[in-house]
């Protein structure tokens, strides 16, 4: 999810008119999501309630919350579905929000989660990363690594404490996966560890090629809606007529990314164009199987076209699932007749796709 419009968007304007004249002059805003002062004051309504992890309408799934680095104070929710001792497939999953907003607690990823973890049968860790403009990218892709060495050093040292999530796990059917920001997230972060895992190949003199993970085995990501970008503006950019509340604007895309992307760059940087001149070719990324997920009206759909095409060609196994009627973030914020049963019809796929 990149941008949200609800009818309480306008909640907390006055609260908003005090900060102005605290904090000064406004440089950048997504009404009702975020207002960034010159002073380098970030300000983020309440949009979406946050809910404790205790909160679940499904008592067979075990749900905690638990601090990664205490440090970064980043953290994660788990989600343990009851699995009567069959070990299930890993998925660390990563929310949306334009790399600026949006939470692991937010009520709409833990109601998603929670359905996606008991329907597909997987263990789900959504990992609550630090958000800009206060930690810029490349920050939200140091804590997904972070988050995933801290996995490997907790099933190595067989810990006690967090045994309750990692023994029902069977950790060589691990995925990465999220939506909007959250795949570009999980897209880096499996690149970085294939770079990672190169570059110790590489100086190894061992002729077996290492896994870092290990005893993980990474095997496939799952994008749902990946939010990249570029200068030149798609079709779907360009064209795409979204509804009075859309998850999604142009304006708003523009936006985050200024928030988010190294201070100077352009969207034509890697993190936000995969095909910018510049980027790693991809033919030498390092990835497993992927999965992308594209929604009909999405401003984004042809932009997520364009990524699978250039995987495709550069020889990775890419899969594609378009969702016909829904736009962004509708599996997350839209509660239609229409939404639901896409959002079904995406979780059935995720299924199929984390079990074959």
């Amino acid at each position: 999810m990149a941008a949200l419009s609800f009818d309480n968007a306008r909640l907390g304007h006055q609260v908003g008119q005090d900060h102005r004249q605290k904090h000064g002059v406004l440089i950048e805003e997504i009404e009702g999501l975020i207002r960034v002062y010159k002073d380098g004051h970030v300000e983020r309504p309440p949009v979406v309630p946050t809910v404790d992890c205790a909160v679940s309408t499904d008592s067979n799934l075990a749900c905690r919350d638990v601090i990664i680095d205490k440090f970064t104070n980043v953290w994660a929710r788990f989600y343990v579905p009851r699995s009567q001792g069959t070990k299930l497939p890993f998925l660390v999953y990563f929310h949306g929000g334009g790399f600026c907003v949006g939470s692991a607690a937010w009520s709409c990823y833990h109601e998603f989660l929670a359905k996606l973890a008991t329907k597909a049968g997987c263990v789900v860790m959504s990992v609550n990363y630090r958000l800009s403009p206060e930690h810029r990218l490349p920050a939200a892709y140091e804590d997904g690594v972070c988050a995933l060495m801290w996995v490997r050093r907790e099933i190595l040292r067989g810990s006690s404490e967090q045994k309750w999530w990692w023994s029902h796990c069977n950790f060589s059917q691990m995925f990465l996966g999220g939506d909007s920001a959250g795949a570009n997230i999980a897209h880096h972060v499996t690149t970085r560890v294939g770079q990672l895992a190169a570059s110790s190949s590489s100086s190894s003199s061992s002729s077996d090629d290492p896994n870092i993970l290990k005893p993980m085995t990474l095997k496939g990501t799952i994008l749902i809606q990946p939010f990249f970008g570029g200068e030149a503006r798609t079709y779907s950019e360009k064209y795409m007529v979204q509804p009075p509340k859309s998850a999604l604007t142009v304006a708003a895309s523009d936006v985050y990314w200024r928030l988010s992307l190294p201070l100077g760059a352009n969207r034509d940087h890697q993190w936000c164009n995969p095909s910018a001149k510049g980027a790693m070719d991809l033919e030498d990324l390092r990835v497993p199987p992927i999965m992308v997920c594209i929604s009909e009206l999405d401003i984004l759909k042809d932009r997520n076209l364009e990524f699978c095409n250039g995987m495709s060609r550069a020889g990775k196994r890419v899969e594609h699932v378009m969702y016909m009627g829904v736009g962004h973030a509708f599996q997350v914020l839209h509660h239609s007749q229409l939404s639901q049963a896409r959002a079904h019809e995406m979780i059935s796929h995720i299924k199929a796709f984390i079990n074959q």
